[in-house]
C-alpha cells in the first residue's frame, strides 16, 4: 500500500506513521531529559497531593478541594491558608460566581474574530507554523510560544525572522498589538515551559502592563516577509482549576493510525460515538479542556481542526516537542512530564481519557484519583482505571455531575 503513495519518500511516511499513531517516538532527547526531571522533581507531589487534587473536579468532596492546597504549597509555594480560602464558594471572582475557582461557567469563546493583516499580499497557508496553546496560573510569567516551519512534514525551521505579534484579550473586541519578536537559531534561548529551543521557535515574553487576565486569549502571529500566521490560545486560570485531558488517536478518533491515512487523503478522522458529547457534559459542568498528544508537533493545526470539525470542545492542545512524535516509552516520559508541569503550577486535571499502556502509566506516574476517572477506550488498564466500550455509557454519568458553577 505505502509504495502506490509515490512520491513521498517511504522514510517520511514511515516516521510520519510513528507520528500519527497515538504515542509517537521522541524525537528529541533534551524534551526526554527535561521530562524526566520534571517527573522526578515533582515525584513527592505526584505520590500524595496530586492524589487528592484530582478528585477536586467531581466537586462532591470539598475536603480533598482543600488537599490540592497542599500540593499548591508544594509546587508553587502557596499559603495553603489562602489558598483555602480561595476554595470558598462564595470567594470566586474569576468565574462569575462559581462554586469552585476557575470553574468554566461561561461558554468556551470560539475566539473566531477575522485575524489582523499586513499590508502587502495575500497570507499563505502552507505551512507548519503553530503555537504552543499554555495553562498560566494567575501571577505567572506570560509567554507567547511558536514554531515556524515549512516544506510540509520535512518541517524545515524558519530561521530569523521577524514576526508580529497581536492579542484577541478575552477573545473578543478589537485585536491589540503586542509587540515582535524573531525566529531562533537553535540553542539561542533558554527552555521556556518545556520548550526547547530547536531552531525556528518565537519566545516573547508578555510585558507586564499587558497581562492577560482571567480567562481564554488568542494569540496571531504574522510573518513579516511572507504574511504567513501561526495562533496559539492562552488560558490564565486560578491553581486548582477543574479540567480535563484526553488523549486524541486512539481515544477519540476511531482508530490509532487514523490521522496518518487521513492525512495523506486531506481529510479529518471520524471520531468514537458519544465521545463529543461526554466531552461537552463536561465542559458545561464547568471543566476546562485539554487534549494532549503525543503526534509530532507539526500535527498541531490538524488536532485543532479535529477537535473543531468534530465537535469536540475547544480548549488547549499540547502534541510533542518534535518532528517525529513519541512512542512507547518516549511517549510515556513525554505525557508524564506534561502532567508533572501543570501540577507544579497546582493544576491536575479531575478528568483524564486513553487507551493505550502508554497513556496508564503516565496517568498512573501522575497519580491521578480516584481511578475511575481514569476512564480507558477498550483498553484494560493494568493499574486499575476503569474500561468504558462506547462513551454513551459515561453520558448518563457526566449529565448528573454537580455543577460546578453552582447553577
Amino acid at each position: 500500500m505505502l509504495l502506490c503513495l509515490s512520491p513521498l519518500p517511504l522514510l517520511l511516511l514511515t516516521l510520519l506513521a510513528a507520528g500519527c499513531a497515538g504515542d509517537d517516538s521522541s524525537g528529541s532527547s533534551s524534551e526526554t531529559d527535561a521530562s524526566t526531571s520534571l517527573t522526578s522533581a515533582s515525584a513527592t507531589t505526584d505520590a500524595t497531593g496530586v492524589t487528592d487534587a484530582t478528585t477536586s473536579g467531581s466537586a462532591s468532596e470539598s475536603s480533598t478541594t482543600g488537599d490540592l492546597t497542599s500540593t499548591t504549597t508544594t509546587t508553587g509555594g502557596t499559603d495553603s491558608t489562602s489558598t483555602g480560602a480561595e476554595t470558598d464558594s462564595t470567594t470566586d471572582d474569576t468565574t462569575g460566581g462559581g462554586a469552585v475557582p476557575g470553574a468554566l461557567c461561561e461558554p468556551i469563546p470560539s475566539c473566531d474574530a477575522p485575524p489582523p493583516k499586513l499590508d502587502g499580499g495575500a497570507t499563505p497557508t502552507d505551512n507548519n507554523h503553530r503555537g504552543r496553546d499554555m495553562f498560566y496560573v494567575e501571577g505567572d510569567e506570560q509567554w507567547v510560544l511558536a514554531k515556524f516551519a515549512d516544506t510540509g512534514i520535512l518541517d524545515v525551521d524558519l530561521k530569523g525572522e521577524t514576526v508580529q505579534i497581536f492579542l484577541l484579550r478575552g477573545c473578543e473586541g478589537e485585536w491589540e498589538p503586542l509587540g515582535s519578536g524573531v525566529t531562533t537559531e537553535d540553542d539561542n534561548h533558554p527552555t521556556i515551559e518545556g520548550v526547547d529551543d530547536t531552531g525556528g521557535r518565537l519566545y516573547f515574553k508578555i510585558p507586564a502592563d499587558k497581562a492577560l487576565a482571567p480567562g481564554r486569549h488568542r494569540i496571531h502571529m504574522i510573518v513579516e516577509s511572507d504574511k504567513s500566521t501561526a495562533d496559539q490560545y492562552i488560558d490564565v486560570v486560578p491553581p486548582g482549576t477543574p479540567f480535563f485531558i484526553s488523549d486524541v488517536d486512539g481515544t477519540l478518533t476511531t482508530y490509532e493510525e487514523e490521522e496518518f491515512w487521513k492525512l495523506l487523503t486531506g481529510s479529518t478522522p471520524e471520531i468514537n460515538p458519544f465521545a463529543a458529547q461526554a466531552m461537552q457534559v463536561l465542559a458545561s459542568k464547568g471543566y476546562r479542556p485539554m487534549y494532549m498528544t503525543a503526534r509530532p508537533e507539526f500535527l498541531y493545526k490538524r488536532t485543532r481542526e479535529f477537535v473543531d470539525v468534530r465537535g469536540l470542545p475547544r480548549g488547549i492542545i499540547h502534541t510533542t516537542l518534535n518532528k517525529s512524535g513519541a512512542l512507547g516509552g518516549e511517549a510515556v516520559t513525554y505525557k508524564t512530564g506534561e502532567l508533572a508541569m501543570l501540577a507544579a503550577k497546582g493544576l491536575v486535571p479531575a478528568y483524564v481519557f486513553g487507551n493505550t499502556d502508554s497513556d496508564a502509566e503516565a496517568y498512573h506516574n501522575g497519580g491521578i484519583q480516584p481511578l475511575d476517572h481514569r476512564v480507558f477506550f477498550q483498553f484494560q488498564d493494568t493499574f486499575g482505571g476503569r474500561t468504558i466500550q462506547s462513551y454513551g455509557e459515561l453520558l448518563e454519568e457526566f449529565n448528573a455531575l454537580p455543577d460546578l458553577c453552582g447553577r
